[in-house]
């Protein structure tokens, strides 16, 4: 049957057999001077994403996105969905940030702070390897089922406690931990995202795992509008490598004991050991060049730099470098995305702090109670428009806030329901009355001044268009 299929004519996906199956892939581990490096920042990334639900500013968690009462906190400051335009500047900020970066350092968040390389590399494949064997020396005859089942057993866990770490940065510590003690059926909701995202973490770490670079994640296929030839990638130095083949260490010479530089078959450096795609968790073959499932994660760097150690040659055939400086030789700093790049996003910095540092203490809104009636008269005489007056109070501090009309004079304000303090975060709508007697309406629409005070020193004014009767002095 696999005679009679259509054979690609080049490689489809590093997971994927000839067949259509799915390749398995249990990378060797190849610990070096890159990967140590990456385990460091892995467990310092692993630390700071537990720690920052715990962590209180201003008597606010680190970060919190409440999207049930649309506020997000950012270390210490709240914002609003109606903060439109400080969360489409945060969102611009984030993408041009990743442009830039991957401009300059290529998929550097790809091997180094991604989530899924974090965990799955530095957290579930190491407990693998504890359960499991190290790649090459397993087998499943000498593997008693047991540790598989353990091994599963420790993933459910971890994704678990993952799962609810995640929870805690949108509903809080203290709510999460009454959920913890409490009955699922307090919280069903919350309840069934977390058994969700549990089973979601255990379906990704222990069976999709590489597939979510290659397959499902977006960025390796922007990579190819987001790097030029002077970005930084790993590479392999062909010019040095080729042709590849088995090749014996030097030897020394016995005058000076230098090694010699002239090996008598003129192979490269490259002796085709493929440590480099053993070592490798996407599966590729990093000597075919620039390739849209390498995450940069180094690991053939030192598995190369190791070999090369063994026989006696300089270290860098795979190294950090860019498509530009191995096809030529020279490399270019300046270019025109890395300068504008920063130039956007200091402009986008900047107005994102202007715009945070000016905001107010509160915001407000008057709106217009939507009635049969656009206006009603008082027994008295007197005009009546009804109206709502929405705030949100920004400050730390509950705040008691007046409504008051200031042009034109004699238009008075009636709270329907009374006027108490505003707790801090919280937005109320107040309904009002506006008051004007009939010799106010010189037209049928009268605008209003209308000021709202806080006892903590906030002062805003609205215009607000009063319905009446046209009113004529001599008028019977």
């Amino acid at each position: 049957m696999p005679d009679t299929l259509l054979q690609p004519e080049e490689r489809v996906l590093s997971t994927l057999n000839a067949d259509g199956t799915r390749r398995w892939l249990k990378p060797r581990l190849s610990p070096g001077r890159f990967w140590h490096k990456r385990r460091a920042i892995a467990y310092l990334l692993i630390i700071v994403f537990t720690a920052l639900p715990y962590i209180m500013i201003n008597g606010k968690p680190a970060i919190l996105l409440d999207i049930i009462n649309r506020r997000f906190t950012f270390f210490g400051k709240t914002l609003f969905a109606t903060d439109t335009l400080l969360l489409a500047l945060f969102m611009m900020i984030v993408f041009v940030t990743v442009f830039m970066l991957t401009a300059i350092f290529g998929r550097v968040w790809c091997g180094w702070g991604c989530p899924q390389t974090v965990y799955l590399e530095f957290v579930f494949r190491p407990i693998e390897r504890l359960f499991m064997g190290k790649p090459g020396t397993r087998s499943k005859k000498t593997v008693p089922g047991w540790r598989k089942v353990a091994m599963y057993v420790v993933y459910l866990l971890i994704a678990a406690f993952l799962a609810h770490t995640f929870l805690s940065y949108f509903v809080g510590i203290e709510n999460l931990r009454k959920w913890i003690l409490g009955s699922p059926l307090d919280h069903p909701v919350a309840f069934i995202v977390m058994a969700f995202v549990t089973a979601m973490m255990l379906f990704d770490f222990g069976f999709f795992r590489e597939q979510l670079c290659i397959v499902a994640c977006p960025y390796g296929r922007m990579q190819s509008v987001m790097l030029d030839r002077a970005s930084l990638i790993v590479g392999y130095d062909a010019k040095r490598g080729e042709p590849r083949g088995k090749a014996k260490r030097p030897k020394k010479s016995e005058a000076n004991d230098v090694p010699l530089d002239v090996i008598a078959d003129q192979r490269g450096d490259c002796i085709d050991c493929t440590m480099c795609v053993q070592t490798c968790p996407t599966g590729i073959d990093i000597r075919d060049g620039l390739q849209m499932e390498c995450v940069h994660c180094t690991q053939c760097m030192d598995a190369c730099d190791a070999i090369m150690d063994k026989i006696g040659r300089p270290r860098g055939l795979i190294r950090y470098s860019s498509q530009e400086a191995l096809d030529t030789g020279r490399s270019r700093v300046l270019r025109p995305r890395i300068i504008v790049y920063p130039v956007i996003l200091l402009i986008l910095v900047t107005a994102f702090g202007i715009v945070l540092s000016t905001k107010s203490l509160a915001d407000v809104t008057l709106l217009r109670v939507n009635q049969t009636e656009l206006f009603h008269t008082m027994p008295d005489g007197a005009i009546a428009n009804d109206a709502r007056v929405s705030i949100t109070n920004r400050s730390d501090q509950p705040v008691l806030y007046s409504v008051s009309v200031v042009e034109p004079a004699g238009i008075s304000v009636e709270y329907v329901e009374g006027n108490t303090p505003i707790a801090p975060e919280e937005n109320r709508s107040i309904p009002v009355v506006f008051v004007a007697p009939p010799e106010v309406f010189t037209a049928t629409t009268q605008q209003i001044v209308v000021r709202v005070v806080g006892d903590d020193g906030y002062e805003t004014r609205r215009k607000f268009p009063m319905l009446g009767p046209y009113w004529k002095a001599d008028s019977p």
